[in-house]
């Protein structure tokens, strides 16, 4: 739909300082000094309508000027946080709560066990291997020692089929970029392979362990290296011992620059799997091509770009894949690729109430991982489809892992729960077994504490649920400071999670929400695409549909109210502060994506118009300047206390989101409450962000919290149950 010019002009008004639709705001003016953000004189045309865009320049993230403005906001923001008497306890108490044990899920390559394990406070956490479960582990990798600070992660690991390889991808200062190197097992060193470029991919290796295919992009400009529009992805083969210029090109589409790929080798080593995925769009197409046959071609089996088809195993030429074509919430199918035709297409598993996530096959049966309501059942199948058996959970949580071969008899999974933090169990396929393997011992009473779902009934009357977590025996007189957590995009479901930081908030007297809103996967596709292009604003609606349910059923109040995401969450806060201010006492939009005319023309954000569609369609930029919170800052509008987070190498979400939404936002501003905006340094979009860094920023934002709403209870009284 498109907006009348006139309509649309008075928006852009009131966006960019005008006063036609500016608020009143009893609260009267800011006593913070902010520091001065230069306006230029930049305005662009959108389908005959001018946009002003008075802080472009803070695009360029290099700049003397961009720099020094940074530097000035974070002394302004620091020396805020610095003056709240709660943070320094609430730091406290996050570290000790945060010193735990942590385990991942184990998975078995090569006659060996890996895992990773983190000690408690450790920045990054450490690669384990062992023959077998009663081995002492040893370490294979430990990440910490590749930078003093912590800033280096582990993105991936890749293990040969013959165990005597481990292929590694690692991250530094959160950026997207990935550089792989290959370590040998038996002796723990690195060997010459240096591979560089790599960002969206795996790690795929051939059956004999000659080598790995992987994904990459061409070599930026230094200036352009964290804010380069990235296309043209290609898949290589990398014969081990050799340099990467000499790696084989495999498959590229010099005509199609959005298509990204991924490499997989089926488990019987006869096949290549090459995934095309089109930005963030759940569709796909896939190709394959059979590595017994010297010469071979790549083959299109899967072309439409009708569905997503994700591949689950293989039973020699025939495929195995959980798709949602006819299914909104997805089924299992086999296709025979020798006779690839949908008529010939056999059901193995049909769509079902639930929400099939995910699968795999072992102990030749499916293992089913299903969504009910946003929380995890898990099924067992034969491979014929019939169901075998439920794997019993121990309640409303989240499951993970379940990997493994097609022979074998026993895997792995986690479980985790808002209140339960996330235990690794072995489970034993031929009897159905689970039993613990690593269980976390964590600084807190969870009996204490309590979990409950409800449903609110959204603006255009469709029911959402939401999780409720609190100390037992809330009361609901509405003095309660809340934190409403949400998404609401790209088909991801936000399903129960252990979290210490979340953990805190509780036990300082707080109440989390985590709202399951439309735009992610909790339902299926339908759920999705409600929430996506023109339907966007069915998620912000959802997003506000919870804060009034919350104010209305007494658990909290507008000054006690606070919202919090981030990335698409971070876009879900900024519209929901700018469309209803008045219902929130405080925000914390992090890394979000602000300026929704000109997120495409950044690194990876072109993917992202599946979801939001583009200001270079008309109808489609009718709808994104509406709720763009960018342009939606009113002159003298009364904004809760926000805090924008974002992180100087973040080439996902680049900062010149946070940075323009931030100098809009203090000069709109019309009441006392304030808008800070706090810059991380050496770090990125969130992904490998060391211990010691998560800890500082959760203290922070549960720091400026205290003060924002208010909250009575002393410093003294953090870490009470």
């Amino acid at each position: 739909m498109q907006l009348r010019r006139a309509t649309l002009a008075l928006t852009l008004l009131a966006a960019f300082g005008g006063s036609a639709m500016a608020q009143s705001c009893p609260a009267g003016s800011s006593t913070i000094s902010y520091p001065g953000t230069r306006k230029v004189d930049q305005q662009d045309n959108y389908h005959g309508t001018m946009v002003a865009d008075p802080y472009r320049w803070l695009e360029d993230a290099n700049s003397a000027e961009t720099k020094e403005w940074v530097d000035q906001q974070n002394k302004l923001t620091y020396g805020y946080l610095n003056e709240i008497p709660a943070r320094a306890a609430i730091k406290q108490r996050l570290t000790k709560l945060w010193n735990f044990e942590r385990y991942s899920v184990p998975f078995k390559e090569g006659g060996r066990y890996f895992y990773s394990r983190n000690d408690g406070l450790q920045n990054q956490s450490v690669l384990y291997t062992m023959t077998t479960l009663n081995d002492t582990p040893r370490v294979l990798l430990d990440p910490n020692t590749l930078a003093a600070d912590g800033t280096v992660a582990l993105a991936g690991v890749a293990v040969s089929p013959n165990g005597k390889y481990l292929a590694y991808s690692t991250a530094a200062s959160g950026s997207d970029w990935n550089e792989i190197k290959v370590r040998d097992i038996e002796s723990g060193k690195d060997v010459a392979d240096h591979i560089k470029w790599v960002k969206f991919s795996n790690t795929a290796w051939a059956h004999d362990g000659s080598g790995f295919y992987y994904s990459r992009y061409d070599e930026p400009t230094e200036a352009q290296r964290l804010s380069g529009i990235n296309y043209f992805q290609k898949v290589y083969f990398h014969k081990l011992g050799t340099e990467q210029a000499k790696d084989v090109l495999v498959y590229d589409r010099p005509d199609q620059k959005e298509w990204g790929f991924s490499a997989k080798v089926t488990d019987d080593g006869r096949y290549l799997l090459i995934n095309s995925s089109q930005g963030t769009e759940t569709r796909n197409r896939v190709f394959f091509k059979d590595l017994t046959k010297k010469d071979s071609k790549v083959t299109g089996l899967l072309e439409g770009f009708d569905a997503s088809y994700e591949f689950i195993d293989n039973d020699g030429a025939v495929f195995y894949f959980v798709t949602d074509k006819n299914a909104p919430k997805s089924r299992i199918i086999a296709i025979d690729t020798r006779k690839p035709a949908p008529d010939q297409w056999k059901e193995i598993v049909p769509e079902a109430a639930q929400t099939l996530t995910s699968a795999n096959i072992l102990n030749n049966q499916l293992v089913v991982n299903y969504l009910k309501d946003a929380h995890s059942a898990v099924k067992v199948f034969d491979l014929k489809g019939k169901e075998v058996r439920d794997l019993a959970l121990p309640g409303l949580g989240s499951t993970a892992g379940f990997y493994g071969k097609r022979g074998d008899g026993e895997t792995f999974y986690s479980y985790t729960s808002f209140t339960t933090p996330t235990a690794i169990y072995r489970y034993d396929m031929k009897t159905g077994q689970s039993s613990i393997y690593r269980q976390p011992k964590v600084d807190f009473d969870p009996n204490a504490y309590e979990t409950r779902q409800e449903f609110f009934t959204s603006k255009d009357g469709t029911k959402v649920p939401m999780f409720i977590v609190s100390k037992k025996g809330l009361k609901l007189d509405g003095s309660n400071p809340t934190y409403l957590y949400g998404y609401g995009g790209f088909n991801i479901s936000l399903t129960p999670t252990f979290s210490v930081a979340n953990l805190a908030w509780v036990e300082m007297g707080g109440v989390y929400v985590m709202a399951n809103l439309r735009g992610g996967g909790e339902y299926g596709e339908a759920w999705h695409k409600a929430g996506t292009k023109l339907q966007k604003q069915n998620v912000f609606d959802d997003f506000i549909g919870a804060a009034e349910w919350l104010i209305a059923n007494k658990v909290t109040s507008p000054a006690k109210l606070s919202i919090g995401g981030g990335s698409n969450g971070g876009l879900l806060v900024g519209a929901a502060m700018t469309q209803r201010p008045e219902l929130f006492g405080a925000a914390l939009p992090a890394v979000g994506v602000m300026d929704m005319l000109r997120f495409h023309k950044f690194t990876i954000g072109w993917a992202w118009t599946s979801d939001y569609g583009s200001s270079d369609n008309a109808d489609e930029f009718g709808a994104l300047v509406k709720y763009s919170p960018l342009h939606n800052i009113k002159a003298g509008g009364c904004y809760p206390a926000t805090m924008i987070t974002t992180a100087d190498h973040d080439d996902r979400v680049v900062p010149a989101h946070s940075f323009k939404f931030a100098a809009a936002a203090q000069a709109g501003q019309g009441g006392a409450a304030p808008i800070l905006i706090r810059i991380e340094t050496k770090a990125g979009h969130g992904a490998g962000k060391p211990t010691s860094k998560q800890i500082e920023e959760v203290a922070d934002r549960w720091g400026f919290l205290t003060r924002a709403l208010n909250m009575s209870a002393p410093a003294s009284a953090v870490g009470s149950p």
